[in-house]
């Protein structure tokens, strides 16, 4: 593949150009003032950067960067091309996001936790294709951390702590206070205040870590740990492990309804704390009038009101 670029006081060359790979090790040399830096980008070795660098050099017929110690500097050549090629990135990188966003029949790429999915997320879906046929859900669950990946996904349902990120643009949905549940097994074993917990393993979400140490605080126990065991990097996984009598996880009412109705799970003692963060449908700040993110957004406040878990807790 090659890639041209504009020449001042002339048109647009398609001849003798230089490869890409040279050209994007020198973008993100230049971008980064650094090969290292450029390499860790771009996942391969910082001589591999070196090597592109120099065959851009030798084609150019002129150096582009002064090395010196760890660091280098653009020359007044390289100053010169680097602004020409960061916007032709740019622009290639908006055109490729451009066809993205509109293959397809208004497909809209969805990012949700998994547990959200399963547990509230699935049931009521049912109803938004229904009012929208239109609009292709792709949803995923499969991002790692609890961010919005907006580099592969429209619109994500996530929970964020402030502060938030002011590229992104966020619609509240809803904030939901938080208590320990477990097997009715494990409550029979003698768990009937707060400082019973000692004696059992508290099944901790890593993304959610402040968790237990705020209802601790607010429990009068701050100084208590609980037993080792294992972590879950998702609630569905800490929520399966209490039903087995693991130990005692904490929870949102809208996540184990169904285990609290058929008494399958006890939420346990009188003391609930509010998440610190709050839940949200976020997507990019230039995005945010998009028509299916708009319907997204209108169905899902809809039907966060119709929730009595959620809807006095939003």
């Amino acid at each position: 593949m090659r890639f041209g670029f504009v020449a001042f006081g002339g048109p647009m060359r398609r001849r003798n150009l230089p490869s890409l790979s040279s050209l994007r090790a020198f973008e993100a040399a230049a971008r980064h003032r650094s090969f290292r830096l450029a390499a860790r980008e771009l996942s391969v070795t910082d001589s591999a950067i070196s090597h592109q660098v120099r065959e851009l050099e030798r084609h150019l017929g002129t150096p582009l960067f002064r090395r010196h110690g760890r660091g280098v500097e653009l020359t007044r050549e390289g100053a010169l091309y680097f602004p020409i090629l960061r916007d032709a990135f740019d622009r290639m990188a908006q055109g490729t996001e451009l066809l993205r966003r509109v293959r397809g029949r208004g497909e809209l790429a969805l990012q949700v936790y998994v547990t959200v999915a399963v547990r509230w997320l699935l049931p009521r879906l049912y109803r938004f294709h229904e009012e929208h046929p239109d609009i292709l859900l792709r949803i995923s669950t499969s991002y790692r951390g609890w961010e919005f990946d907006a580099e592969h996904a429209d619109v994500g349902f996530v929970y964020r702590k402030p502060p938030l990120e002011p590229a992104l643009h966020y619609t509240p949905l809803f904030r939901v206070p938080i208590f320990p549940v477990a097997s009715p097994e494990l409550v029979a074993a003698g768990l009937r205040r707060p400082a019973d917990l000692a004696r059992f393993h508290l099944i901790r979400v890593p993304p959610a870590r402040d968790e237990w140490k705020t209802w601790l605080r607010a429990a009068g126990h701050p100084e208590l740990e609980g037993l080792p065991g294992p972590s879950f990097d998702t609630y569905l996984l800490a929520f399966e492990a209490a039903l087995a009598g693991r130990g005692v996880a904490m929870a949102a009412e809208f996540m184990v309804r169904a285990e609290l109705d058929s008494g399958r799970l006890v939420r346990l003692f009188d003391v609930a704390v509010r998440q610190p963060g709050s839940w949200y449908l976020v997507c990019r700040v230039e995005d945010r009038d998009d028509p299916r993110i708009t319907a997204l957004r209108t169905w899902l406040l809809r039907e966060v009101a119709a929730d009595p878990c959620l809807g006095a807790g939003s």
